[in-house]
């Protein structure tokens, strides 16, 4: 999950991180990537070429969805507010409206600190924008009867905002359009929150239905993302002395959940865990392994073992050689680069404590973005979990953005 905790986000990588290298070296080789053991939207695309064989002349919009943070440290203020008065996200009560913009102002000097700290800005925006092109660019290339396939980004909490990336949609004439969540692990905090902002915008803004939407939803055992995970530990492992190397603990950190959501039934603790599952089948339970969770915020009980506290533990039994694996974000930001970089690996001050590369400009990611959406595209029926609420879920809300979408779902099977 991309997170979704007043920790987020960073601007540029340390220098000791590869991420950087590797996209722009192994970019051009998108194309023969296999899955061996081997603030306007992107609209200029160099790569890509426009099909004539688009059904409605306008192509598709594929819709990054993603939880966004700020650019820079100027930003965080109305950052954190945003967050804050997501009911979906952070439930306040009956007192939000005057509860969110409170708690934001108090954490405001703290978090700009730790953005500071990590280079003054988020570098998720700069990703999510290079994932969404290069995929499009792939997509005008291997679905040609769906392009020509247009990019955008809709941050919830940050710029492109969600509501003024749908307004340019509607601008720009699109009538299809791909919400592609960009938490491979569905939660009702993060994705479901997503999902609730496009069905309130389209009420809002499009209620003659110009855009016709379908939804991918959550991809959390999907082989290219799989297999980038393992590709990043084996480079990882790579660097400890042989002799040690199938010691080495691996710790996947996931974003946590109050307990209170994960007692509602929320799927997300089990859809991590089944990536988890899938990356250690491929690298054929080479070492052993722990599922933690990370950046708890608050009084109340979440879901543990704590990514920080289970690090502290191991190191008191003379287990120094852990990396950490952050198995639910799809590019840095604060819970990588400052909660796990510089809060727990650099305190703990052994040097077998390392993370495995963030997904970011990764080919074999970027490519699986790709087979993910021609996969939807070809079949765009929306995964049947997506319909089916948390058993203990009173959300009127999200009763209706169920509904919603399910509506999108039959027009798109009714004009197939």
């Amino acid at each position: 999950m991309a997170s979704f905790c007043p920790r987020l986000a960073s601007q540029m990588l340390p220098t000791r991180r590869t991420a950087i290298t590797r996209a722009s070296t192994q970019l051009t080789a998108i194309k023969a990537t296999t899955y061996s053991n081997t603030s306007r939207h992107i609209s200029r695309r160099f790569l890509a070429t426009p099909s004539s064989d688009s059904s409605n002349g306008k192509g598709t919009a594929i819709v990054m969805l993603n939880m966004g943070g700020p650019s820079t440290t100027s930003e965080v203020g109305d950052f954190l507010t945003r967050l804050f008065m997501d009911q979906d996200l952070i439930p306040l009560g009956r007192f939000q409206k005057y509860l969110g913009p409170l708690i934001s102002r108090r954490r405001t000097p703290k978090i700009e600190q730790q953005y500071s700290d990590i280079g003054g800005g988020s570098p998720i925006r700069k990703w999510t924008e290079l994932q969404a092109r290069e995929a499009c660019n792939i997509l005008d290339r291997t679905n040609p009867s769906t392009a020509p396939h247009t990019p955008y980004v809709a941050f919830r909490y940050a710029n492109p905002l969600t509501e003024d990336t749908f307004k340019e949609m509607l601008d720009d004439g699109i009538t299809r359009a791909v919400a592609f969540t960009q938490y491979p692990q569905y939660s009702c905090s993060t994705t479901g929150s997503s999902l609730n902002e496009l069905w309130r915008l389209s009420k809002k803004f499009d209620p003659q239905g110009q855009i016709k939407w379908s939804v991918i939803d959550r991809w959390p055992t999907h082989p290219g993302l799989v297999e980038t995970f393992a590709q990043h530990i084996e480079e990882s492992l790579a660097t400890y002395p042989a002799s040690d190397r199938d010691k080495v603990v691996l710790l996947f950190s996931a974003h946590s959940l109050p307990m209170s959501v994960v007692n509602r039934g929320d799927p997300y603790p089990a859809e991590v865990a089944a990536t988890v599952w899938a990356v250690m089948q491929r690298l054929k339970f080479s070492n052993p392994y722990r599922l933690v969770w990370q950046s708890q915020v608050g009084p109340s009980a979440w879901l543990g073992a704590q990514t920080a506290v289970t690090v502290e533990e191991y190191v008191k039994k003379g287990q120094t050689n852990l990396l950490l694996i952050p198995v639910a974000f799809t590019s840095d930001h604060i819970e990588t680069l400052y909660e796990l970089d510089l809060e727990i690996i650099h305190e703990a001050g052994h040097p077998g404590i390392k993370r495995a590369e963030s997904l970011n400009g990764d080919p074999t990611f970027i490519k699986a973005l790709a087979e993910i959406a021609k996969e939807h595209l070809d079949n765009p029926t929306s995964n049947s979990q997506l319909y089916l609420r948390c058993p203990m879920c009173t959300s009127e809300r999200c009763k209706e953005q169920k509904a919603f979408f399910k509506g999108q779902q039959l027009e798109l099977e009714g004009s197939s």
